[in-house]
């Protein structure tokens, strides 16, 4: 191993995976810790494949051969190390754990270590690739380890304050984490558990039962999280105790936190804490290592992304919407590239060397910047209705979801060359089933989702911000609740759970035009 004979990890979060994740970057070898969804989720894993092609690993390691032995059927593995660690995968010649563990450490670690510089490259970390194949982003060591300093700069521990604790479910192969949680825990010396609990449906009760047993001094989740933590926490009481016994804050990102369920969140704070609870949050990509701007002060409003790091420069361009800009950025922790994509790196940054996020931002306040920035949607999502009036997908979603609480898990945004804005939402069954009644818990999910109450609260919520709003690209006049759940493989659901737009758009053509030709299951506002 080394750096041209990179280590690609296929499985989901474990010991092992942390283990070999430091060792290999020891050996200045690169870690590609790739989606388990493209293993275990996938009918052709074109996307695993054209990884493994793409990285040339020279080790490839999984949690349990049986479970990813299909995934590594499509792969032509003929001189590369296969690695398992509970089960040999079937028909394949494999490395035991327990064998590579058994190694002696040589003189060539010591002189590898000796060797690692700030542009070492420490690990190549994929986009999503939502709209297209996935892009391996190179993160060097200076990035990763800047990276976490500009956090540390930000905060302050006392001399008692204990060592953190925290559950996380975020997976490493993502960036946030990945880098932002894993090597913040490392280097704060505390105590990281793995929690194999997701925010979807039929996984989150995971979670849930962790939390019973462990009480993190920190907690951080997306806003689909939150939601199903919320309305668990409301009705559990012994759960809610355990939880804030010792937190001391809270903390979101990826997409905006819809502020009723700020205020459910801290309304449980005050319940079982006598106070409230720091929200903290972030702003950045996996291209940025992957935090640029942070809220590092307690605030009552979301969807802020605070100000930038030290050592971090914005540029804020105008999007000709009065206010609001396209955010860039300089900075030490901006990846020099994509791997193996000079055609993709050639277009990252603009004529002054700023990187090209795609996201907007506005001030809090135009008069102080001192009080930062607040998110304002992707540019690259906006839209134009028939009218020519712009649509803030972002920011409009952001409202819906909160005006339609609890119904609301998430949402899709439609209009396009439509004459107005319309939603396709994604229920908070668990919510909506308490909003039935007695009734709810017999009811299947297509009665539920068409249950009076249900369907009053999203119309009633919607209408109301629709009144308290001007112009109708902020009001929305028809939804339909989804019983299908985002799917993974079609790459309209992350595995931090957030929905990708354009590609469940894409793939809900069909619902689209049932939403603009009306009818039933179709929900009228006005």
């Amino acid at each position: 191993l080394g750096p041209d004979k990179p280590v690609m990890i296929l499985s989901s979060n474990s010991i092992e995976f942390a283990l070999l994740t430091m060792a290999a970057m020891q050996a200045r070898a690169p870690v590609v810790p790739v989606s388990p969804a493209y293993s275990v989720m996938s009918q052709d894993h074109a996307k695993l494949r054209y990884i493994f092609e793409l990285i040339e690993p020279a080790l490839v390691f999984v949690q349990n051969g049986e479970i990813y032995g299909r995934a590594l059927a499509a792969l032509d593995l003929e001189g590369v190390l296969l690695v398992h660690v509970d089960k040999a995968p079937p028909k394949m010649q494999s490395l035991p754990w327990t064998e590579l563990l058994a190694s002696h450490a040589t003189e060539a670690v010591a002189q590898s270590i000796e060797q690692i510089e700030p542009q070492t490259v420490g690990k190549l970390l994929f986009t999503s690739g939502s709209t297209d194949l996935p892009k391996a982003v190179i993160n060097t060591q200076e990035m990763m380890c800047a990276n976490i300093a500009m956090m540390q700069m930000t905060r302050t521990r006392s001399v008692d304050e204990p060592s953190p604790v925290v559950l996380d479910w975020l997976p490493w192969n993502h960036t946030m984490g990945g880098n932002a949680t894993f090597h913040m825990t490392l280097a704060e010396g505390g105590t990281a558990y793995i929690d194999d609990g997701k925010p979807l449906p039929g996984l989150f009760e995971e979670t849930l039962r962790n939390l019973r047993e462990i009480s993190p001094t920190s907690f951080a989740n997306v806003p689909a999280g939150y939601a199903m933590l919320a309305t668990a926490l409301e009705k559990d009481e012994a759960l809610a105790r355990n939880f804030f016994k010792n937190l001391g804050s809270l903390g979101y990102g990826g997409a905006t936190l819809p502020s009723d369920l700020f205020d459910r969140m801290e309304a449980l704070a005050v319940k079982y804490t006598g106070y409230r609870l720091p929200f903290t949050t972030g702003w950045g990509a996996t291209e940025t290592a992957p935090t640029a701007t942070t809220v590092h002060w307690a605030s009552e409003r979301v969807g802020l992304i605070g100000l930038p790091f030290p050592g971090v420069q914005l540029k804020l361009v105008p999007t000709g919407e009065e206010g609001r800009y396209e955010i860039r950025l300089k900075s030490v922790i901006v990846t020099p590239g994509y791997f193996r994509r000079p055609d993709l790196t050639a277009k990252m940054l603009d004529e002054e060397g700023f990187y090209k996020i795609g996201d907007a931002g506005r001030f809090v306040d135009p008069a102080d910047p001192s009080w930062g920035l607040v998110f304002d949607g992707r540019v690259v999502e906006d839209f134009k209705l028939l009218s020519g009036t712009f649509v803030l997908v972002g920011t409009l979603r952001a409202s819906a979801i909160a005006a339609a609480s609890p119904v609301l898990q998430d949402a899709v945004i439609c209009g396009q060359d439509r004459a107005y804005v319309g939603l396709l939402g994604f229920p908070n069954i668990a919510a909506c089933r308490q909003l039935a009644g007695e009734a709810g818990a017999k009811l299947s999910a297509e009665e539920l989702l068409a249950h009076p109450t249900v369907v009053d609260t999203v119309r009633n919520g919607l209408a109301h911000m629709n009144r308290e709003t001007k112009g109708s690209s902020a009001r929305i006049k028809r939804a339909i609740l989804m019983r299908e759940p985002p799917s993974v493989d079609a790459s309209e659901i992350t595995e931090k759970g957030y929905i990708n737009q354009r590609a469940t758009l894409e793939r809900r053509k069909a619902l689209v035009e049932k939403l603009y030709a009306g009818g039933e299951g179709v929900i009228e506002v006005e």
